[in-house]
């Protein structure tokens, strides 16, 4: 039931995304040019891209590191050799969200 209210939620969000930005677009002017238009909404695209890029990479990371971090907890509690073979797996689950960010970054300079 998580999973169907979390798809919800996102799909509610980019609809509301995309309303407010036709709405937007109505409410510029006739007089404007073209190339100004296309370079509004381009960049209004640019940082769509990028907070979605950032939240599915959080998002994953996240959930990565949930599971990840349980078995490893799992494990050590068994055996406590085991913490620095588990550990640095959660850490490769919380470099999702670094490698997200600097995607983020990189459509928002470029």
């Amino acid at each position: 039931m998580n999973k169907k209210i979390f798809f919800f939620s996102v799909l509610l969000f980019v609809a509301g995304a995309f309303v407010s930005f036709a709405q937007e677009a109505e409410n510029v002017s006739e007089e404007t040019a073209v190339e100004t238009q296309a370079e509004t909404s381009s960049s209004q695209l640019k940082y769509v891209a990028a907070a979605i890029a950032v939240g599915l990479a959080c998002i994953a990371g996240g959930i990565a590191v949930g599971k990840i971090g349980a078995a490893a907890m799992g494990a050590m509690s068994e055996n406590a050799e085991l913490s620095g073979k588990a550990l640095p797996f959660v850490g490769l689950a919380e470099g999702i969200c670094l490698w997200g960010f600097l995607v983020g970054l990189l459509i928002i300079v470029l």
